[in-house]
């Protein structure tokens, strides 16, 4: 259809030209005629031809914009608002957190996702107020307080615990918290800490109003880039304003806002004088400059009132997936824990297997019945549930793609210096056909395991890349070594 709308286009133009040139000599002739009668009554016809043409053509676009007008694809919304999908998302959190095995985490992450889902109708919303020593954090929530509650100096690092203050503003519907964290970028390992305290504290409030003094460097953008990517809504606040000329400072505003722009607005970038330097007075003494807040607490004003609520549920929504994350991550241990002991008990009984049945060469393929056992057993550890029949098939598969990529002779190879460097030439020949199937056996487990996270799925580079991958991992010297140890334990008492 497309096809042939390039076709019409030009051949509809071309009837519309022909016919506005048919209508233009027919209004030549009609007004040819009437001039000859009365010039006066020529005009005034054509003249109000004229009009009711322009008219004829302003209805007809006035009728056909709703169906000219470009459409917007509207986007579908599931549930609508952040504090839906929190909602939604706290649930399935709760639902995953069950099958936590280990009964301290499971209840510390049930308690998080239960505060969260009980004081979102009632809780502050909390403002971190963020930055590195010395930036002046403290006199900034002084200037918004309108009073002195923090100790501030010159020195790095003034505030050493974070503290929190009520903090009131006009036509705010909820109950505002400032929280003065300790500064970021500190030496030591007790700057370390409360530099972990206050990114942890940062992490879990509504709005960060993050304090600089200069241009941003680069232990600051990297922070600053990470609160972002996590999806924390936050000011760019640069302080101590009143020490560069006007021209410097919007130069120093223009290149801060590039380099945060997307995702902070222009508007989310303003500069302040939290604690004015002194100026020398005429005739002696000093004058002290009131401090200028002006476009942090008209920002702050605007956006508390239009997006307050918006920020709480956000953050609610964001902690909820931190709760889920926390979740996942615990769940995936306990999987992998679980799948490590099933692959341990397999890859020893198919070394058996191997060791006991004389075989004329190394068949991992004899091995397929015992490994299919395996896959079920796996796939039931990440609720996949596959049959014992598709247990096979998929033994069968990984098998004869370790024979195709050649691993099987590469882990004889790995296996025979090994074996034979700690025990004597024949009891190691005799052990290196059992030890391979156990490796081998460990390779295809450790391959599945990748499978099932995956929701059975091979990924992009399909089954071979999952086993060649696994080979190398298992390649290394520290796991190698231990592996060998265990073999030598394990399958020389049954050759």
């Amino acid at each position: 259809m497309a096809r042939w709308r390039w076709v019409f286009l030009p051949l509809g133009l071309l009837v519309s030209l022909g016919a506005l040139l048919l209508l233009a000599d027919s209004l030549l002739r009609l007004y040819t005629v009437l001039a000859l009668l009365s010039p006066l009554l020529a005009r005034a016809t054509l003249g109000a031809i004229v009009l009711l043409g322009l008219a004829s053509v302003g209805v007809g676009i006035y009728r056909l914009w709703p169906f000219l007008r470009p459409r917007r694809h509207r986007r579908l919304q599931s549930p609508r608002h952040s504090g839906e999908a929190a909602t939604v998302n706290l649930r399935a959190v709760q639902s995953q957190v069950e099958q936590i095995q280990d009964q301290v985490a499971r209840q510390a992450l049930q308690q998080k996702a239960l505060d969260l889902q009980s004081d979102r109708n009632t809780r502050a919303l909390t403002i971190a107020v963020f930055g590195v020593g010395s930036a002046g954090k403290t006199a900034l929530i002084n200037g918004l307080l309108g009073q002195s509650v923090g100790e501030i100096g010159a020195s790095m690092g003034t505030t050493q615990v974070q503290q929190t203050y009520p903090w009131t503003i006009a036509n705010s519907p909820r109950e505002l918290h400032i929280i003065d964290t300790p500064g970021i970028a500190e030496v030591g390992i007790a700057g370390t800490e409360r530099e972990a305290g206050a990114r942890k504290t940062a992490a879990a409030a509504d709005l960060i109003v993050f304090v600089i003094d200069d241009d941003l460097r680069q232990a600051e953008y990297a922070v600053l880039k990470s609160l972002v990517e996590i999806g924390k809504r936050l000011l760019l606040v640069l302080n101590k304003a009143d020490r560069y000329v006007e021209s410097d400072l919007e130069a120093l505003l223009d290149r801060l806002r590039s380099r945060v722009v997307p995702p902070l607005s222009s508007d989310d970038v303003v500069a302040v004088a939290a604690l004015p330097q002194p100026l020398p007075r005429l005739g002696g003494g000093w004058l002290q400059m009131q401090p200028n807040l002006l476009p942090l607490q008209t920002r702050l004003a605007d956006l508390l009132r239009q997006e307050g609520e918006t920020l709480i549920a956000d953050n609610l929504l964001l902690q909820s997936q931190q709760i889920g994350e926390a979740a996942r991550q615990l769940i995936d241990g306990q999987r992998q824990t679980q799948a490590d002991a099933i692959i341990d008990r397999y890859q020893w009984l198919g070394a058996g297997a191997i060791a006991i049945t004389p075989l004329p060469g190394l068949d991992f393929l004899a091995t397929a019945a015992i490994n299919a056992q395996m896959v079920v057993e796996l796939s039931q550890i990440y609720g996949c549930e596959v049959s014992l029949e598709e247990g096979k098939a998929l033994a069968l598969s990984v098998a004869k793609t370790l024979t195709g990529l050649g691993l099987v002779k590469g882990t004889l190879d790995l296996l025979a210096l090994g074996l034979q460097t700690n025990l004597a030439t024949v009891v190691a020949g005799r052990a290196l056909k059992g030890a391979s199937g156990a490796y081998l056996t460990r390779i295809a487990g450790k391959s599945f395991v990748e499978y099932f996270r995956e929701n059975q799925s091979w990924g992009d580079g399909g089954m071979s890349a999952v086993v060649e991958q696994q080979f190398r991992l298992n390649q290394r010297d520290t796991v190698m070594k231990a592996f060998i140890r265990e073999a030598i334990a394990r399958v020389v008492p049954m050759v």
